[in-house]
């Protein structure tokens, strides 16, 4: 018992692990994520009788981040697009176009734990760039001093971009040839490094903002130490990468290539929203092969997952009937029976049930008890009670609704049967027992009706059951696990408490 108890949980825990933290399936039912909606836009003129090409780099698992959807804007335009070198772009086409061209890329980022981009990849092999003659004995210099000032790949890149902060420096302005910006420094970094035979790169992108227009574009340095590429700032060498960075290029800026056109311009904007975490889980989940979310209650049809909200809540229902009788001690009709009353609270609210409920067993008792006298067999008399409670009920939803309580009504959707069940069960009670013991049973049944309703009804624990059913074999483990109990119940430690004294 004890090992399939330890199996069960093993792998209900283990999957539920996999779930919320590999995929990020959230656990929360408000499941709203932050993310941000990243547009580029791209304005030119078309030449008059030409063909018109723009090849444009759009993102491609962006450290940090996750893409979660994509759209491409581009009236009239033949649009392809192609991996290449570890970097995606996108090529619009068009035979003939007029006048002034919009083209939009648009996309929905958020923030994601790793990606395969930034961890466990290898270096690419490195092409020492073309310098001139004198920009080589530069380089070759410079890659002998950095080396004797370094320890590793990374202090030697932060040496080399420091050295290329010195002003007034000639070696230097040689090979800046008199651009001291952010992305030249990186491309000389890059090429610096790359005569060292270290894998580097500049990279392109931005800043997310809550509202951000016409976001500049950011350049940055990658360099790869041998297994996994660090990020670098090209004016200050220091290492890490914002966290609101979003990598948009590697290797080149993001407007590649363009025929027939003119005034060829680019803009960023970005907004943040909030998304449901659930769609970027299964995104996540698409996106590695995952058959977790696939072949899971996600894929039945909206009105099925709804009758499962329900019904995976009754195991829990029926563990508060477990622990309330086997642990507490509380006495109570039937194991079902609470729970099947917890159900049809869900739809008269706890109060207006508890009344309800309470008055149609007062009355059905009463009915129950005349019965008595007629001596009846057992199946007519039961026929002969849920006839009662299906009269009550009815004359109850009348009287209700004509005085104008429209909570009355929903005495309809109580379980008949069990009603009938109930009262039969507190008849024989009452007579074998004594009144005591009947209305202890009936109040136990009550209670534990509540407290099932209480928990089934819990908007996070609906989630929770829904999203990680596999929680249920914790649930079964439980329930194994206490049906080998029988030591004391608390109310009979004080039925006892003589004794142990």
């Amino acid at each position: 018992m004890l090992i399939l108890c330890l199996l069960l949980v093993t792998a209900g825990g283990s999957l539920f692990l996999y779930k919320w933290l590999d995929l990020g399936v959230p656990i929360k039912a408000d499941n709203a994520i932050g993310a941000w909606t990243v547009e580029a836009r791209i304005r030119f003129s078309a030449q008059s009788g030409k063909p018109v090409k723009v090849r444009f780099a759009v993102p491609l698992r962006p450290p940090g981040f996750a893409l979660l959807d994509e759209t491409f804007v581009s009236s009239g335009y033949g649009l392809s697009t192609a991996v290449q070198d570890g970097d995606r772009e996108a090529l619009w086409a068009i035979r003939r176009a007029r006048g002034e061209q919009e083209l939009y890329y648009q996309a929905v980022v958020y923030p994601a734990r790793d990606t395969a981009q930034s961890t466990g990849s290898r270096p690419p092999s490195v092409e020492p760039p073309q310098f001139s003659d004198a920009q080589a004995a530069v380089v070759a210099s410079l890659v002998e001093q950095i080396r004797a000032h370094s320890a590793d790949i990374a202090t030697f890149a932060v040496e080399t971009l420091q050295r290329l902060g010195a002003r007034d420096n000639s070696d230097i302005n040689l090979l800046l040839t008199g651009d001291d910006s952010p992305q030249r420094r990186a491309e000389v970094a890059a090429g610096i490094l790359a005569t060292a035979n270290i894998a580097a790169r500049p990279v392109y992108g931005f800043q997310l903002q809550k509202e951000g227009r016409r976001l500049p574009l950011l350049t940055r340095l990658e360099v790869h130490n041998g297994e996994r590429w660090l990020s670098l700032d090209p004016l200050s060498g220091a290492q890490g990468q914002p966290d609101d960075f979003l990598v948009w290029s590697r290797g080149k800026p993001p407007l590649r290539d363009s025929d027939g056109v003119r005034h060829l311009r680019l803009e960023f904007s970005a907004a943040e929203n909030t998304y449901e975490a659930l769609a970027a889980a299964r995104q996540r989940a698409a996106e590695r092969g995952s058959l977790a979310l696939q072949f899971s209650l996600l894929s039945l049809p909206v009105q099925m997952q709804m009758v499962y909200r329900v019904v995976l809540t009754m195991p829990l229902g029926a563990l508060i009937i477990v622990l309330l009788r086997n642990v507490v001690g509380i006495k109570a009709f039937g194991t079902f029976a609470p729970i099947l009353i917890a159900l049809a609270f869900r739809e008269t609210r706890l109060l207006n049930g508890i009344l309800l409920f309470t008055g149609i067993v007062a009355l059905g008792l009463g009915a129950r008890f005349y019965m008595e006298r007629l001596k009846l067999l057992l199946v007519p008399r039961l026929a002969s009670v849920l006839t009662v409670v299906v009269l009550m009920m009815a004359m109850l939803s009348v009287l209700t609704y004509q005085l104008g309580i429209g909570a009355g009504l929903s005495v309809a959707l109580f379980p008949m049967v069990i009603l009938t069940m109930t009262i039969e069960r507190m008849s024989i009670g009452w007579e074998e027992a004594g009144p005591r013991e009947a209305l202890q049973q009936a109040g136990g049944s009550l209670l534990a009706a509540s407290l099932a309703y209480l928990v089934m009804t819990e908007r996070q624990v609906q989630h929770l059951v829904f999203m990680f059913p596999e929680l249920l074999l914790i649930v079964l483990a439980i329930t194994l696990a206490m049906g080998r109990y029988t030591g004391y119940r608390l109310t009979e430690l004080r039925r006892f408490k003589a004794l142990a004294g």
